[in-house]
């Protein structure tokens, strides 16, 4: 099951799924950011908890469809 939201993993630049390098190509910035995004929201931000950022990142790893050019 795929869902098209414009924003696909990236097949070349993943360090596990390609979801956070999906995410940067599509608003065309550098994947740290969103990597740094990702760690930051699960350790820093109050309320959101390691376990659910790593749930919204499996879903998304679900459900995105893999890129065929980047």
């Amino acid at each position: 099951m795929t869902i098209d939201i414009g924003i696909q993993r990236s097949h070349n630049n993943r360090w596990i799924r390609g979801v956070c390098a999906g995410i940067a190509h599509s608003i065309g910035i550098n994947p740290i950011w969103i990597r740094l995004a990702f760690i930051f929201g699960a350790i820093v931000i109050p309320g959101v908890s390691l376990l659910t950022m790593i749930i919204v990142y499996v879903v998304l790893g679900i459900i995105l469809p893999e890129s065929d050019t980047f």
